[in-house]
């Protein structure tokens, strides 16, 4: 068996952050600039997927583009501090840093927004790589060995997939437990405070302080 140290990746929004409170009331503000209704509340049941993807349900596919540019630049100045960090975020990271492994947040959000609200809420990762969804986060995982990918959404499963690395997944986002198994899910648990525990038995059964090369890694 060929080891590597330690390195989990996280996703960022509804995984390590609570976001809906600082995207919908940035939602709001957009929608009072532009003049163009935007449904707040539903849009941040369906957060994970990129912001154009949102934004398509409201504007006309040109204007998408520059209404992105908006959101993102009025983005630190409304939502940063209506954002808190989930339950278990720090302690996820720092069970990682615990193990003598890294913490890499790979993320859909634009990543000088994703870089504010981490340091905002004193999580610090090792690195953070954002503008990724769903397989394309692969490339970031490979590129930092990582084995475990934690998130909460479908796509967050499909990446950990497409990277070889065991897809461990909280349901705190806009995909319940069944949706995440029935995606392929490796691991679910029932919130990021679990995450700590759930390393520290997973490493135990690897019989090594470094993780298992991904295509090695027992399956829980």
């Amino acid at each position: 068996m060929t080891l590597r140290p330690p390195t989990v990746g996280f996703d960022l929004d509804m995984t390590l952050i609570d976001s809906r409170p600082g995207i919908r009331a940035c939602y709001l503000a957009l929608a009072e600039r532009t003049g163009t209704y935007i449904d707040a509340d539903l849009a941040i049941t369906r957060l994970g997927p990129p912001l154009e993807e949102e934004l398509r349900h409201w504007f006309p596919a040109a204007e998408v583009p520059a209404v992105a540019d908006v959101y993102r630049a009025m983005y630190p100045s409304i939502a940063i501090s209506a954002t808190p960090a989930m339950p278990g975020a720090h302690e996820a990271i720092q069970a990682v840093r615990a193990a003598g492994g890294r913490a890499v947040v790979v993320t859909a959000k634009y990543e000088p927004n994703a870089r504010l609200h981490l340091a905002h809420l004193g999580l610090e990762p090792d690195a953070v790589v954002g503008d990724l969804w769903a397989e394309a986060k692969a490339e970031a995982l490979r590129e930092f060995g990582a084995a475990v990918y934690v998130g909460d959404h479908t796509g967050d499963v499909r990446g950990a997939r497409a990277a070889g690395a065991l897809s461990v997944t909280v349901p705190t986002g806009p995909c319940d437990a069944a949706e995440l198994r029935a995606a392929g899910a490796d691991v679910v648990l029932g919130g990021l405070g679990e995450f700590p525990a759930w390393l520290s038995a997973y490493l135990d059964a690897s019989g090594t302080p470094g993780l298992p090369e991904a295509a090695d890694a027992p399956r829980a």
